[in-house]
């Protein structure tokens, strides 16, 4: 039933169109003089119709589930709920689902069969009268739209005011939900550090949150230093900028001032399809091949290569940043006005030389830029760092020894049903904040270093 809505929806959207635009037309064909053009009237029924539309069935499909579950829970006879608390209440009614989907285990009760029934009924209804609605709505806005139509409707200035609206709600949205990350970060940091100390938090240099949950459970009593953590996230970072760095940068200048076209055209492709291989993928390669290379290589000189280790995580890392650097990089030597290259070149300098001197300062926002955004990708990396890496927690800078990262330990932290009233688990949120003030102050020096540089070169 919700895909007929759906259905339904988009006939009535490509209906509205066509009849306002026909209509629209006729007014033309007729020696009448419109104020806007004929595809400005059709798209101001589609918008009017396809909008609200849009809008009454992911409300219905959002507060369908929880209405007709508060109408089960409130059918139910009282002594079968009376003395259990939310997640038994909670099983309950996930049991009632399953029997009304039709996944029966056992012998189940006879009340909850008859709640089942109830609540097959009642998404059926809600289904049959979302269609409905649907259908009843879309006839009267087809109406309403049919009926704005003539010579002196400013179907234009409609229209763009409807998107404008699009456009501000989705603002809107992006602006709440961004308000609501961080200030579920800051709440429930805030709790984090009513039991852990911040000065241990930011100064201890032991990371081990494995403290005793339950009563008669056996464990440490648990250190929260971050230092080993966040050391061990420059320390892959540092690797895998040392790496894709210089080999972004030159592939971009190759390709944007010494490749011909044709090597162009095969090698940025193939170049730019590392961007889109899975972290995962990256991980396997690492545990893979690279990891048993570095080892081996480490037996052959005499060193100790642990089997996860920082190096093999930053190589991978690297190769997963190239596209990156190289894309920006390129973009922003390309975006440099042909002027500038052609007078350098008039005056006698080398294409190397003009690379070096005109382009690539003049390019220096956009290339900057890319790094940073690499800088952020890095750190916010996770799979390649639990494949590759490790999970250990160890304050050292040796590239040969494994290591943890920053996200590594907030999937740590949360994995398992744990409740969110303990430090190793609030624990997880103080470092998902450390790790969105790493990241904004990032963003802010890039934004800095764009503007310095750009005033130099517009």
């Amino acid at each position: 039933m919700t895909g007929l809505a759906f259905l339904i929806l988009f006939v009535a959207v490509l209906a509205g169109y066509a009849l306002n635009r026909m209509a629209a037309s006729q007014i033309r064909a007729g020696g009448g003089k419109l104020h806007s053009l004929t595809g400005f009237h059709g798209l101001y029924s589609a918008l009017v119709v396809g909008v609200p539309g849009l809008i009454v069935i992911l409300l219905w499909l959002a507060f369908q589930g929880p209405v007709i579950d508060r109408s089960i829970l409130a059918g139910l006879p009282e002594d079968k709920l009376s003395g259990l608390d939310s997640g038994a209440v909670s099983l309950v009614l996930a049991e009632i689902k399953s029997i009304a989907r039709g996944q029966v285990f056992g012998t189940p009760e006879d009340w909850k069969l008859a709640a089942a029934q109830t609540m097959a009924e009642r998404t059926a209804s809600a289904r049959l009268a979302l269609v409905v609605v649907i259908a009843v709505l879309c006839i009267a806005l087809i109406a309403f739209s049919r009926s704005r139509v003539s010579a002196e409707f400013r179907a234009r200035h409609g229209v763009e005011r409807i998107v404008l609206g699009l456009m501000i709600f989705c603002s809107t949205i992006a602006i709440f939900t961004t308000l609501g990350i961080v200030l579920s970060l800051v709440f429930e940091s805030i709790k984090f550090f009513r039991m852990v100390p911040v000065s241990e938090f930011l100064f201890g240099l032991r990371w081990e949150p494995q403290i005793a949950i339950r009563a008669d459970q056996v464990a440490g009593q648990g250190a929260f230093g971050v230092i080993p953590v966040v050391l061990g996230s420059v320390v892959i970072m540092i690797i895998a900028l040392i790496v894709a760095v210089p080999t972004g940068l030159f592939s971009a200048i190759y390709l944007n001032e010494f490749a011909s076209p044709r090597a162009r055209n095969i090698i940025k492709p193939l170049l730019e399809i590392l961007a889109g291989v899975p972290t995962i993928v990256y991980g396997f390669f690492a545990i893979l091949v690279v990891a048993p290379f570095l080892r081996s290589a480490g037996a052959s000189s005499g060193l100790d290569v642990s089997p996860n280790t920082a190096l093999a995580a930053g190589i991978c890392m690297a190769i997963m940043l190239i596209p990156f650097i190289s894309s920006f990089t390129d973009d922003a030597l390309s975006a440099v006005p042909r002027s500038l290259s052609d007078g350098s070149l008039a005056l006698g300098a080398t294409r190397g030389e003009t690379m070096m001197k005109v382009l690539f300062p003049a390019a220096i926002p956009g290339i900057v830029g890319g790094i940073l955004l690499a800088v952020s990708r890095a750190i916010g990396e996770t799979m390649i760092v639990v494949m590759a890496a490790g999970i250990i927690a160890k304050l050292t800078i040796n590239p040969l020894d494994s290591v943890t990262t920053v996200t590594v330990q907030i999937v740590t932290l949360l994995i398992g049903d744990t409740e969110f009233d303990n430090p190793k688990t609030l624990a997880a949120f103080a470092l998902g904040s450390l790790l969105f003030v790493i990241t904004l102050g990032i963003n802010i020096l890039a934004l800095r270093v764009v503007r310095k540089y750009r005033e130099l070169y517009d």
